[in-house]
């Protein structure tokens, strides 16, 4: 396996474009990590037009995928979590060509977590933590206890990502497993909530009543990120511009309910302006409290 990679790196690394090269080998039968390929060689690109390529192909009786993702992607995906096998890929997988050491300063990076890294994490699991925990709220109340159980899963699996990125380190596939030996409380309710033998209406409400009094009240801390950029300009800013912002675009569903809470629990302050569309309309603007 090992002169088959150096073979395949050879054939990659005389394109200009070509930053670093990891090899993944399959750890299972069963494993999403490599798509079933018995190998996966991940390619960054420096070019964002050919980041986007995935060939399939066989070598020395080996099923390869060659999956090729260009610079801003990759960190984009690290950043926010969208494809969390990218971290498995990055601090574990094989570098088997690295120009300029791009691949291996990123991990460093990854395995160091910087604070503006955890800030922009945080802010995105808060806000898909809030979206789905006022949903399960709802639901309960029109004792939907289905949908209700549904979304307060998944806002307990945001909580458990919060507690991770507490701690200094990216969230893992197998989240629980990270969690069990960071938090033993979050895991618990997750037990709780899955294999209780209480009635599905009372397991919500525990974690419900949990989340409220927990994750309600680190609101200020996981949103450290949006409140820097409110306080980066004098002026109050419009939700669109807000919206405008690259790095919220992961967030751009859940940010007119985040401000909203925001401005509830008064950490941010509403101030009205004339809106140049409408006299009769004022236009809601938005500044650090």
């Amino acid at each position: 396996m090992n002169s088959m990679k150096e073979q395949l790196a050879a054939r990659l690394k005389h394109n200009h474009d070509v930053l670093s090269i990891s090899a993944i080998e399959n750890p299972s039968p069963y494993s999403s990590l490599t798509d079933g390929f018995d190998l996966l060689l991940l390619v960054i690109s420096g070019n964002q037009k050919t980041g986007n390529q995935l060939f399939h192909y066989i070598k020395d009786n080996k099923r390869i995928q060659e999956k090729w993702i260009d610079r801003e992607s990759v960190e984009r995906w690290i950043l926010h979590g969208t494809n969390r096998n990218v971290i498995h890929w990055i601090v574990k997988g094989e570098i088997i060509f690295d120009r300029d050491m791009y691949l291996e300063g990123l991990r460093h990076r990854m395995l160091e977590f910087p604070p503006d890294w955890r800030d922009l994490r945080l802010l995105i699991e808060f806000s898909g933590f809030l979206c789905s925990y006022l949903q399960s709220k709802q639901y309960i109340l029109e004792n939907r206890l289905l949908d209700a159980y549904n979304n307060i899963l998944k806002a307990l699996h945001h909580w458990a990502r919060i507690v991770i990125v507490e701690s200094g380190i990216h969230p893992e596939i197998t989240i629980w497993k990270q969690v069990k030996s960071i938090n033993p409380g979050v895991y618990k309710l997750y037990e709780e909530l899955t294999l209780s033998q209480e009635t599905l209406k009372q397991r919500i409400q525990l974690v419900l009543l949990a989340s409220e009094f927990s994750v309600m009240s680190k609101m200020e801390q996981c949103c450290k990120w949006l409140l820097d950029i409110l306080t980066s300009k004098q002026e109050a800013w419009t939700l669109n511009e807000l919206l405008h912002i690259s790095q919220l675009q992961e967030i751009r569903a859940e940010l007119p309910l985040l401000i909203n809470r925001l401005v509830k629990k008064s950490l941010v302050k509403e101030l009205a302006f004339a809106d140049d569309r409408d006299e009769s309309l004022l236009e809601l603007r938005y500044t650090i409290a």
